[in-house]
């Protein structure tokens, strides 16, 4: 490994590429699906001897139960658009030029290296409590936020290079306090005060901090801006209609800077997206829904079921997973909510194991209550984990789902719901319709009469 895991600020490694771009050739590496697994995985050992445990050792027990994070075939491809967004940044035009200026690296009249004219962006949409937001934070952690360069090539190249930034959109969509959030990110990262600078210049106009922002970019060569909750827009739209000028200031600091930017949300967020074409293009990307009721659900049942502190272990049953699922809806978030509940429940009121009046008890106190409407995407069931060296996402590509043609998805449920159809007599008009013998059976009835024209 060229960089140590989990290190915010590393020396530059540089991998000699030939490409006379310090910028791309001291990127980490890209990590395969096998150890990208392992490393976001976080699974601490189950409980042992439950029985000799006390009443506060299980509800400390407990409270480790949301620490656990299974992963989940998805997640690669989110880190490796992550990682090839990353890339594009440091591809383009204005990267290349902002090292020639600076250090004059590049050879005068030699070949000159093949340059995007502007970063990739993309986004991020699901129901909420799918995990996006954990995700996107493992697969970040997984790579320095900065990178210091001192020397390149036995020549001076003092700079900083701060890989990605994570802000949260503002809840009143504001420009200002958009920019705001990115200058203490930014902060953070490099332990600078860039944003004291801002508040004591009382800087009035959003146009002047906006333009500030797209400096300390160039400057500290940010390569990704991930932007969480991007759905707060929508429902600032509706009452200020100052949607606008925020994505165009995101827009602008894309195109001026090349900085690559990730949107994250939940479905609420698409349409804000789908009202413009520049924002479809520049927001491709997975639309992520709940699990179904099939194997991966329950590959993620049975992963947190040895996570129990009740005196004796329940077994996961067919009914008792169909259960879960139709109070959780598939959703992550819930499943383990509902497990950690069920099980409060059962030590509250001296029940040995849990069981389905546990589980319904967990429900009716966490007051669950799933969308009925999931919008359109790709069921996390549906993605495929990815072989060793393969990168392409599954065949029902979640980015293109979200076409006028595809409706929105109802909720599912493991169990169905409603009565049972009648059993319909075969003379029955809907089953002969249906049959295609309609003709044949009003005909056989004296229901109608053939007329015969000569």
């Amino acid at each position: 490994m060229k960089y140590n895991l989990g290190v915010q600020t590393v020396e530059a490694v540089y991998d000699n590429s030939g490409t006379q771009n310090p910028l791309i050739e001291a990127l980490p590496e890209c990590l395969g699906p096998e150890q990208f697994i392992r490393q976001i995985r976080c699974c601490p050992p189950p409980p042992q001897a439950c029985q000799n445990m006390s009443m506060a050792e299980r509800r400390q027990g407990l409270a480790l139960l949301p620490t656990v994070f299974i992963p989940l075939d998805y997640m690669y491809y989110i880190y490796d658009s992550l990682y090839r967004m990353l890339q594009s940044s440091y591809h383009t035009l204005t990267s290349r030029e902002r090292v020639q200026k600076i250090n004059a690296l590049f050879v005068s009249g030699g070949s000159v290296a093949g340059y995007g004219a502007q970063a990739q962006s993309g986004a991020l949409l699901g129901t909420p409590g799918i995990g996006k937001t954990s995700t996107l934070k493992r697969c970040l952690m997984l790579m320095p936020q900065v990178v210091s360069h001192e020397k390149y090539l036995g020549k001076a190249f003092y700079t900083k290079q701060v890989l990605w930034l994570h802000v949260e959109c503002p809840s009143d969509a504001s420009q200002k306090t958009m920019a705001y959030n990115i200058v203490r990110a930014l902060d953070m990262a490099v332990g600078s005060n860039h944003l004291d600078y801002l508040l004591r210049a009382h800087a009035g106009s959003a146009s002047a901090v906006a333009t500030y922002i797209k400096t300390l970019c160039v400057t500290y060569n940010v390569g990704l801006l991930v932007v969480d909750e991007i759905q707060n827009v929508v429902a600032t739209a509706q009452r200020t209609n100052r949607i606008k000028p925020l994505i165009r200031f995101l827009t602008e600091l894309t195109n001026d800077t090349c900085t690559a930017v990730y949107f994250t949300g939940t479905i609420l967020a698409e349409t804000v997206f789908q009202s413009e074409e520049y924002l479809r293009r520049r927001t491709r990307g997975p639309r992520l829904l709940p699990f179904k009721p099939d194997g991966a659900y329950r590959a993620f049942l049975g992963a947190l079921w040895p996570y129990q502190y009740t005196p004796e272990q329940a077994v996961l049953t067919d009914r008792l997973a169909n259960q879960i699922y139709d109070y959780s809806g598939g959703i992550p978030a819930y499943i383990s909510k509902l497990l950690e509940e069920a099980q409060a429940q059962a030590l509250m009121r001296g029940v040995d194991k849990i069981d389905g009046k546990m589980v319904a008890a967990a429900a009716d106190y966490l007051a669950i209550q799933p969308p009925q409407e999931l919008g359109t995407g790709t069921f996390l069931s549906d993605f495929q984990a990815p072989a060793e060296g393969t990168i392409e996402p599954p065949e029902a590509n979640p980015a293109e789902n979200t076409s006028e043609s595809s409706g929105p998805v109802k909720r599912l449920y493991a169990v169905p719901r409603g009565r049972k159809a009648d059993q319909r007599d075969e003379r029955d008009l809907l089953v002969a319709y249906k049959a295609g013998v309609l003709r044949e059976l009003l005909l056989s009835q004296s229901m109608v009469e053939e007329v015969v024209l000569c």
